[in-house]
């Protein structure tokens, strides 16, 4: 019986330690930024340049803020266009999605490889 009242005394003076334990749980996902990006800043469009294709500057993560990279010229490739880089919402957070050369008019076909349209390739 002293045993049943010892276990029992011992279990009440733990229960209100446990109660206000508190588990905070981050999980990081690889590529994943919790912090939305800012506002894209305005950056005008140099003159046309023959055979070269103006790619807008963007946000990129740093090690711990927002950096602004300014736009830059890219050499055209003939018969496809570039499909500017974005931000988009992923997994509790934002993802950056590279730009891409695209085939002009789509993949020729109308076909969209498996997963390439959730991707933004499509």
């Amino acid at each position: 019986m002293k045993k049943l009242v010892l276990s029992a005394a011992l279990l009440a003076g733990i229960a209100p330690v446990a109660a206000t334990a508190q588990v905070s749980v981050n999980i990081n996902v690889p590529g994943v930024i919790a912090v939305a990006p800012p506002a894209p800043r305005y950056e005008p469009i140099p003159p046309p340049r023959p055979e070269q294709v103006w790619v807008q500057g963007n946000w990129y993560w740093g090690s711990r803020d927002y950096a602004w990279r300014p736009g830059h010229w890219e050499r055209a490739r003939p018969d496809y266009d570039y499909a500017p880089g974005r931000w988009v919402r992923a997994d509790g957070g934002y993802r950056w999605v590279e730009g891409d050369w695209k085939p002009k008019g789509g993949h020729g076909n109308g076909h969209c490889p498996p997963g390439q349209a959730k991707k933004g390739r499509c």
